[in-house]
């Protein structure tokens, strides 16, 4: 056997293994994905909660919350380049002003269409000031670049939490409500409100089909090895066989 025809088999075997081995980490990446889906649902299916009954740990992310105050439009910020559906826009965040408390909690009000997707009239999604709040719990960004956009006054790339404690003159809670339903008594066929966001999509990605095809290659590379050596048997037997061939 020629040291090429090792070297090929071997480099392709190891190669497989590596293949196999990335197809079972997709496999764990479904497995996760559907435990994350499965807690999505459960908490976006319980009955809303009172703001005030919320834990402040990293397991309130999706619940449901009902919740009351007055809206601070002089203190909201749009977040810049949000489509939808294919549409440019941004993303109207009004900071709300609760009973019995200083600390505010920024509510996404939803979508609203913006060309260049950083600036839109605030005043034409203005509701009512007494707002009733029926959303879901969303965290606040990890900023990994700038947060404000120099060119609007109002706007801000992402929701970093110190960013946006710095920008407003009142304590701020460590979490975002996002607005599923229409609040107060404002009607949208007079002036139009910001398009609520759905909670997000459910689905199990790309990583099925990921482990199927890092399988499929290596059933290719093992295929290939046992190809490759049967030809080079073929080819170069070996000298005691071909000593009695010769005979």
């Amino acid at each position: 056997m020629r040291k090429g025809t090792i070297f090929f088999t071997l480099f392709a075997l190891v190669t497989s293994l590596g293949c196999v081995r990335l197809g079972f980490w997709q496999l764990e990446r479904l497995r996760e994905r559907r435990e994350r889906n499965a807690q999505v649902m459960a908490r976006l299916g319980e009955a809303p909660v009172p703001f005030e009954n919320l834990p402040r740990n990293s397991s309130i992310r999706y619940r449901r919350v009902r919740t009351t105050g007055t809206y601070d439009f002089t203190n909201e910020l749009v977040l810049t380049s949000r489509g939808r559906n294919g549409a440019p826009g941004v993303h109207i965040v009004t900071p709300l002003r609760q009973d019995g408390t200083d600390t505010v909690v920024l509510v996404n009000r939803g979508w609203a269409y913006s060309p260049d997707g950083m600036r839109v009239d605030l005043g034409v999604f203005r509701e009512d000031s007494i707002a009733i709040i029926d959303g879901f719990v969303e965290q606040f960004a990890v900023a990994l670049g700038p947060v404000t956009t120099s060119s609007v006054e109002r706007a801000v790339r992402r929701l970093d939490y110190d960013s946006m404690s710095a920008r407003l003159p009142y304590p701020l809670a460590p979490f975002i409500l996002v607005q599923t339903k229409d609040s107060g008594e404002f009607k949208a066929v007079d002036r139009g409100t910001p398009v609520r966001l759905e909670p997000p999509r459910l689905d199990e990605g790309p990583h099925r089909s990921y482990a199927i095809q890092w399988f499929g290659f290596a059933v290719v590379g093992v295929a290939g090895s046992i190809v490759v050596l049967l030809r080079d048997r073929t080819r170069h037997p070996e000298k005691g066989h071909e000593s009695e061939l010769q005979r």
